[in-house]
């Protein structure tokens, strides 16, 4: 069995087509369709469902493509283990949440020191960027909330404490704990720690708005929508400026760490050692809060 072969099998099963599969790896259609039959004469099985819209994964292809994964990610380990450069170089493919304060001094310093490393960054909730982890789509994440985990490896970051914002509006605490919650997406651990809170406040079947951004949480809590539950230090100028009010919240729901995370089983590549120096040299420092550029748009309004 070739390893293009799995590529091949790989790059049909995402794609749900032959022709597809072919147009992307640049093959003419008709040698995807035999590099596919040789691997199904091979495993003695189909792997796919043929239908007028094109493939779809069959049960046992279904666990090929799990084991094919498996073994395209040690090839590439192996590659990385024997060829790593003492120069980092490559792509490193980062997840974050929203709100590491410290990032764009880590990703700065690191591009200025490593430039021949091309970082690509998506962000999301913590919950969504652990499972990327596990499925290898990351090659490491900036998550909130994190413990343990037993194919992951942690580096903690810094600590933070969690405020409740609201409007400069003066308002009750009690009518505060009635107002719609402004969030991120499910897996989000500020989220979990805002809801449990209320829970034990005895407040229930608070209204729910989702959002995507921090920005847009920002400025929806500036015109007075909700209320949030977010890192002191990315409001902390906000609340100086009056333009918001922030309250403290136990200890047990406020406070939080960000950790930088990567699976334990992954090969400890050049280019990622430099990246965890690059974070361990930032997780004492200060950095300010970058929020004047959100809230003005919103209080110029």
């Amino acid at each position: 069995m070739e390893i293009k072969d799995l590529l091949i099998f790989q790059s049909v099963a995402k794609n749900g087509s032959i022709s597809k599969a072919a147009d992307e790896l640049s093959y003419v259609q008709s040698h995807v369709t035999a590099r596919i039959k040789s691997l199904e004469t091979k495993l003695n099985t189909q792997l796919f469902h043929r239908h007028s819209r094109g493939t779809t994964l069959n049960s046992e292809g279904k666990m090929l493509l799990n084991y094919s994964e498996k073994i395209i990610h040690m090839v590439n380990e192996m590659e990385k283990a024997i060829k790593d450069p003492d120069i980092p170089s490559g792509i490193l493919e980062i997840g974050t949440v929203e709100t590491v304060i410290k990032l764009p001094i880590i990703l700065s310093n690191y591009h200025r020191n490593y430039p021949n490393v091309d970082l690509s960054l998506i962000t999301g909730v913590t919950k969504e960027l652990i499972d990327q982890l596990l499925k290898r789509k990351l090659d490491g994440a900036f998550v909130t909330g994190f413990e343990s985990h037993p194919n992951i490896d942690k580096v903690d970051v810094f600590q933070e404490n969690l405020v409740l914002i609201s409007s400069n509006e003066k308002t009750s605490f009690d009518d505060l704990k009635q107002k719609p919650l402004l969030v991120f997406n499910l897996g989000c651990n500020y989220r979990a720690r805002l809801e449990d809170w209320l829970k034990h406040e005895g407040v229930i079947n608070t209204k729910v708005l989702e959002f995507g951004t921090l920005e847009t949480i920002l400025g929806s809590v500036i015109s007075g929508l909700g209320i949030s539950l977010v890192p002191q230090s990315t409001v902390r100028q906000l609340e100086l400026d009056g333009i918001i009010q922030c309250h403290e919240i136990p200890d047990k729901y406020s406070r939080i760490s960000t950790s930088f995370i990567r699976r334990s089983d992954a090969y400890m590549t050049n280019t990622m050692n430099k990246f965890i120096e690059t974070i361990n040299k930032f997780t004492d420092v200060v950095y300010p809060p970058l929020v004047k550029p959100i809230y003005r748009a919103y209080h110029e309004q």
